[in-house]
């Protein structure tokens, strides 16, 4: 066959070029930043779930709308949680903003923890081919990780984050002071992702885990500012140099094939995001340890520390019930997004900040889950 003509593209634009991360240390004051119901010469469609709706922090700003509406504003609130990370509720978004008459060149803006930015996103990415996004992360997981890179998506069929698009948003509001309100379990499922980020990429962020434990359980306002915005740092340089994941920042998923198939097969909501990768992050240094990436001595001080906050090393986790557990692991991070040629692609480290990602044979993984 003869080519006629061949077509050249740019990249695909992804809703703006360039975001903005901006971190304030004082309580935020969502009717001065937003200042809903006013002309503004873009209509804000405002997402949260039905936890954040209701914290202090939030709430007088939602008083402010009648039935979803203030002036050409719009709210909605959505269920709360991974059960609610589905094509179902991206496209009530949708539909909600359509029959608002909105516009492409209007706003969506997710208030919330990573599933709520990262279902609006993913509406704002689906409507009307593209509407730009705000993001306002409420849980230290979204601050230190998912509302930053612009990964959008659902879940679907059971299986973690299958359905997405690379669509980042314009603006990031990162207020720590919702940390001091999350649950326990919310807390420690942000420092998991935290930690990742410091055995990835910072020494410093790592010795603060490692000897300053009693400051980040307490939540120590200064120590939790500096954990944010060392991570936000951190992503953000990672994803400006590979922002569609074709090298570095597949180094961003260390623990998370092990995670999110103990997420899936544990059930959605039934483990924490956080608890799952920090189980992932146990079972990445054991095999990287056992196919002889890493000493013995650096694998052991990363389980000591993540047990030091409560993380499970075992494995097989202890919310798996009957047999089978690492076939059955196996089978479900076969079907993960970023393997390549039947294969389990994993990322795995030779040392602190010393990571590789490879291909692994299905009898070392079974290894180190059982």
């Amino acid at each position: 066959m003869d080519t006629i003509v061949r077509i050249s593209y740019p990249p695909v634009h992804p809703g703006t070029d360039a975001t903005g991360i901006v971190f304030a240390e004082t309580a935020p004051d969502f009717i001065d930043l937003f200042k809903p119901g006013e002309k503004t010469g873009r209509r804000r469609f405002f997402v949260t779930d039905a936890k954040v709706a209701t914290l202090p922090l939030f709430a007088p700003f939602i008083a402010r709308f009648d039935d979803g509406i203030c002036g050409d504003d719009r709210l909605a609130i959505l269920g709360s949680g991974e059960g609610y990370k589905t094509i179902e509720s991206v496209l009530t978004i949708v539909k909600n903003a359509i029959d608002a008459e909105f516009s492409r060149k209007d706003i969506f803006v997710a208030v919330g923890g990573g599933v709520i930015s990262d279902i609006t996103a993913f509406a704002a990415s689906l409507f009307k081919r593209g509407a730009s996004c705000v993001f306002v992360p409420t849980t230290l997981l979204s601050m230190v990780d998912a509302a930053i890179g612009g990964k959008t998506g659902c879940d679907f069929n059971n299986y973690k984050n299958m359905i997405g698009s690379f669509y980042p948003a314009e603006s990031i509001y990162i207020f720590p002071e919702f940390v001091q309100s999350l649950s326990e379990d919310q807390y420690r499922s942000g420092l998991a992702e935290a930690f990742k980020t410091a055995l990835l990429y910072d020494a410093e962020l790592y010795d603060v885990f490692k000897n300053e434990s009693e400051k980040i359980c307490s939540r120590d306002k200064a120590t939790v500012n500096f954990i944010i915005k060392k991570c936000a740092a951190a992503k953000a340089s990672v994803v400006e140099r590979d922002f569609t994941e074709q090298n570095i920042r597949m180094y961003l998923n260390y623990g998370h094939t092990f995670g999110h198939a103990l997420e899936s097969l544990a059930g959605f909501g039934s483990v924490t995001h956080g608890d799952a990768v920090a189980w992932g992050i146990s079972r990445a240094a054991a095999l990287s340890c056992n196919i002889g990436l890493c000493s013995r001595a650096y694998k052991d001080e990363v389980l000591s520390v993540l047990e030091r906050y409560g993380w499970e090393t075992d494995p097989v986790p202890s919310i798996i019930k009957g047999g089978a557990a690492g076939a059955r692991l196996l089978s479900i991070m076969h079907k993960d997004k970023k393997n390549t040629g039947g294969g389990i692609r994993l990322v795995l480290q030779k040392g602190l900040t010393e990571t590789v990602s490879e291909t692994v044979a299905d009898d070392d993984i079974l290894n180190v889950l059982k």
